[in-house]
């Protein structure tokens, strides 16, 4: 079984921002999506409305993920608040250890253990390294494996490519100096 941070990236990921490639197109999709990772039954299928909520939360968890490259204190960004808002679930004492239970089974209740994951994974302590890439175009989610935890990118190669070879064009025609053919 995955972990809280790796489940959440892998939701963040269904949505490549580059590419604009939806892989929870329609109600199916997100059926079967919640379903290969256990998080609803065989029987459940999602809704329209399942879907626009899967998808605002979705895009709440990305923008909530651009706040862990700088470290600084948390504000909720409102459309995470809005999406979590609207998902049954409520705490729990299991076992003297508070946690985030569904009050609702299916597709509602998949969405809502989804969510729970966020403070799962807070608990755990990858929450801060969970990520999403500095390269605007990209914005793929990643967990920063680095010791000091200061990985920008998703990959060094490619975004982080990108990036520096624009600031170093922009740093050249400010400077002046006539670009290599």
């Amino acid at each position: 079984m995955t972990g809280p941070a790796e489940l959440l990236r892998d939701f963040v990921n269904t949505y490549d921002v580059e590419g604009d490639a939806d892989e929870l197109a329609s109600p199916a999709d997100l059926s079967v999506w919640l379903r290969e990772r256990g998080l609803t039954g065989d029987g459940d299928r999602a809704s329209d409305e399942d879907l626009a909520i899967a998808a605002h939360l979705r895009e709440g968890l990305r923008a909530a993920l651009r706040h862990n490259h700088d470290g600084g204190p948390y504000d909720g960004p409102e459309g995470l608040e809005a999406a979590l808002a609207g998902l049954p679930v409520r705490v729990t004492l299991s076992g003297g250890t508070p946690a985030l239970e569904p009050t609702a089974s299916g597709v509602a209740g998949g969405l809502a253990r989804l969510a729970a994951q966020i403070p799962a994974a807070h608990a755990d302590g990858t929450w801060p390294r969970l990520k999403v890439c500095a390269e605007s175009t990209c914005q793929w989610a990643f967990i920063d494996s680095s010791k000091n935890r200061s990985r920008s990118w998703c990959s060094m190669r490619v975004c982080g490519n990108r990036t520096k070879t624009r600031a170093y064009r922009a740093r050249r025609q400010v400077d002046g100096t006539a670009r290599p053919s």
